[in-house]
């Protein structure tokens, strides 16, 4: 299983029908599969003795507004004792739960909270699902390509007033562009201070 080819193989028979894709690409593996499956997916990875993928190392998440199922639930699984990490994604509409992975890693809890707080992708059967990173009183999911810039309010501490304050986020709108470029690629536009650059 040392080659790519090698463990393309073997996630397919270990996962069957529930396997989507395999993707292969800059020595990084990525399995896509079936929203309802991710459990039994997760537990298979986890449980394998030639793969020993024991440690969740993150579970974030993807907006993409055009598709039907706009978010990429996204997980991280790493096995420490033969140096291996694997991708594992899923898809869901925004409406549709994801099942949670507590039961099969119990730190998945935190992960599912920041991912539902920021994205509003819900888990089902989290038993606590509050917002972690936003303030308690906030409304929307400000990670979502939809979340609008402006008309919110925010909460910091203010030094001039030695106490914390809400007031009204005001931000730019011209810098909201996905062209979902490489940053190594570059955009095909000009952003503020690029000008200095050219001049050189």
């Amino acid at each position: 299983m040392a080659t790519h080819e090698g463990l393309t193989a073997r996630l397919g028979e270990l996962l069957g029908s529930s396997l989507v894709e395999v993707i292969n690409h800059v020595d990084e593996t990525t399995v896509v599969v079936q929203r309802d499956a991710l459990v039994a997916v997760i537990t298979a990875l986890r449980d394998a003795p030639d793969l020993m993928l024991n440690q969740l190392i993150d579970i974030c998440a993807a907006d993409y507004p055009d598709r039907a199922e706009r978010f990429e639930v996204v997980v991280h699984l790493l096995s420490m004792a033969l140096n291996l990490r694997l991708r594992v994604k899923c898809s869901t509409d925004g409406a549709a739960p994801v099942p949670t992975l507590t039961g099969v890693y119990p730190n998945a809890g935190w992960y599912e909270r920041e991912t539902w707080d920021c994205y509003g992708v819900m888990f089902a059967g989290n038993p606590d699902m509050r917002r972690i990173l936003t303030d308690y009183g906030f409304e929307g999911h400000p990670f979502r390509k939809d979340f609008p810039l402006t008309g919110h309010v925010e909460l910091r501490w203010s030094e001039e007033h030695k106490r914390v304050v809400y007031e009204p986020v005001k931000l730019a709108q011209e810098f909201r562009s996905f062209d979902f470029l490489s940053p190594w690629e570059g955009t095909d536009y000009m952003l503020p201070g690029d000008e200095k650059a050219a001049g050189k």
